[in-house]
């Protein structure tokens, strides 16, 4: 078969991005090290999308958190968590707590307390087999967010404190309002913690994200009251198996 102008357009389309892409490659630092999966990259060459990637990766993505992302960090009150076990099988969950339950403790590093729930564990469990962990922080009210991957693992209370202990910035830490109340306050249902070493950090854009505002309201953190956690909202105790 002949091929067509349009076909010819279209390839010398694709021959001029990827010719883009590689001068802007020879002109990356470097020590530039080019972020995200080969499975990305792959569609983004099939799909064109190579550029605005490789844009992206230079500009907004880096391999720690700035002075800006831990000041968004410290007025967060909810983050959803993206894990998956040793055979790749994914789960998400929705954490939450105090506005700064999430404790940056440096620049690479971040904790967060996990308290008791179902006593299923999913995600410290997929934690256990597979330490690589996806955090992404929406703020409704100023309609952004912020991703965090990165590598995490379970801390006992105690190791906790014992690693704030030693750390250079104890004092700063310790001596922080939220993280005394978690420690005094919520003793009683805060079981251990999850600290996360930081690889990737983005920005999540705000073109989707919908105005919410939020609504002060009692929490019982921990709770073991039925009615307070749903109870069988969605009827599946008594649903056919």
């Amino acid at each position: 078969m002949g091929s067509s102008g349009n076909e010819t357009d279209k390839l010398v389309v694709l021959v001029e991005e990827r010719v883009e892409v590689i001068v802007q490659v020879e002109n990356a630092p470097s020590d530039f090290s080019m972020p995200g999966s080969d499975g990305e990259h792959l569609l983004q060459q099939r799909y064109g999308r190579t550029t605005h990637a490789l844009a992206f990766y230079k500009h907004q993505v880096i391999d720690h958190l700035n002075s800006a992302m831990q000041t968004f960090l410290a007025r967060q009150e909810l983050m959803f968590v993206g894990t998956a076990d040793a055979k790749g099988h994914a789960d998400s969950a929705f954490r939450c707590g105090h506005p700064g339950f999430v404790k940056v403790l440096d620049e690479r590093t971040v904790a967060y307390p996990e308290y008791r729930g179902n006593g299923v564990m999913a995600s410290l469990g997929n934690i256990l087999e597979n330490p690589h962990i996806g955090l992404l922080f929406i703020d409704f009210g100023e309609q952004i967010g912020l991703h965090i991957n990165g590598g995490a693992k379970i801390v006992e209370n105690n190791e906790f404190l014992e690693f704030l202990k030693d750390h250079p910035a104890e004092q700063e830490i310790l001596g922080d309002a939220v993280l005394k109340d978690i420690l005094e306050s919520d003793g009683g249902h805060l079981e251990r913690w999850v600290m996360v070493d930081v690889v990737e950090a983005y920005v999540q854009c705000s073109k989707h994200i919908p105005p919410m505002q939020r609504m002060d309201h009692d929490i019982k953190w921990g709770g073991e009251d039925h009615h307070a956690k749903g109870g069988d909202y969605f009827g599946t105790a008594h649903s056919q198996k």
